[in-house]
Parts: structure tokens; sequence; C-alpha cells
């Protein structure tokens, strides 16, 4: 059952998929058609998960689930898991990599592996002030308050 992202409670789980770049204005009209028809027909043992999602900075596709009613279960995630893979292939973009980074250089959205990103902060090239996106929260409520933030204050900080 698809929802309005904004009207899903804080304690919603949610899923971040960062892109390896950034999806044309003609991509996202097309990612967020997909998202509809998948998020609307989205279910955990035949029962509708109340769902919605978001994209951010034409990067990142964030799905929230209200867990109230439905829970996800393995084969739901499997399914969001296999939708994802889908859109990899047909954009020819990353979205499952758990091994690059994304942070703010002014407005644009860099995207480094970590081995990369850890030489920047040796090298004083980013700081602990560097805005991080820390795609590891769970909840909408931590998404909201901890997602865009300080590397110092993120898992990022152990690099500096």
């Amino acid at each position: 059952m698809l929802v309005d992202f904004k009207g899903l409670p804080d304690s919603s789980r949610i899923w971040i998929y960062q892109a390896s770049r950034s999806f044309t204005e003609e991509e996202i009209v097309e990612i967020k058609s997909e998202m509809d028809t998948f998020i609307q027909n989205w279910t955990a043992h035949g029962q509708d998960l109340k769902s919605g999602y978001e994209i951010r900075y034409n990067r990142f596709l964030i799905i929230g689930l209200d867990q109230s009613a439905q829970s996800a279960t393995g084969c739901s995630i499997d399914s969001s898991v296999h939708f994802i893979q889908e859109l990899e292939k047909k954009y020819n973009v990353g979205l499952l990599d758990k091994m690059n980074v994304s942070y703010k250089q002014g407005e644009y959205i860099a995207y480094k592996n970590l081995i990369d990103f850890k030489t920047m902060a040796k090298q004083k090239a980013i700081s602990k002030n560097t805005i991080v996106f820390n795609n590891l929260v769970a909840t909408k409520g931590e998404y909201e308050e901890h997602w865009e933030v300080p590397a110092s204050e993120s898992w990022h900080s152990r690099f500096f």
C-alpha cells in the first residue's frame, strides 16, 4: 500500500540506496513510476505493506515501511532487493554497493569508494566537518535527524 513518505511514523523502518551517479530528470520520472508500482504491490504473507518512498538529491532512493500493521519478512525484503537490482541493470547504476561513501562538496554530492574516502581524510582533503550521508540509519526518525551529518557524528568519524 503506497502512502506518502512524509506521513510515515518516525518508527518506520527505512532502506537507503545510494546511486553511483545522479539520475537524470527523465530517469527520475521513470523511477518514480516504477517505485509506485512496486510499492503498491509490495506484500508480506499476502498482506499489504504500508510504505512510501522519496528520492533525494537525484541520487538516493529511500523506502520507508510502517511496521505497526505488518512487518517486512525475508521474502518481502528479498523482493525489494530484487526490484533494486532490476533498477541497477535498467539504469546502469550501482545502488547496492555499501563500500562507497557519499558526501557534500558545496551543493555537489560526491561519491567515492571507501578507500579513497579514507585517503582523502588522511590527506585532509575532507574534514570531520564534511557533511556525509549516514546510510546506516534504520528508522525514519533517525533518517530525518542523523542522515545528513558532519562526519564526526557518524561512523565516518573513524577516518579522522
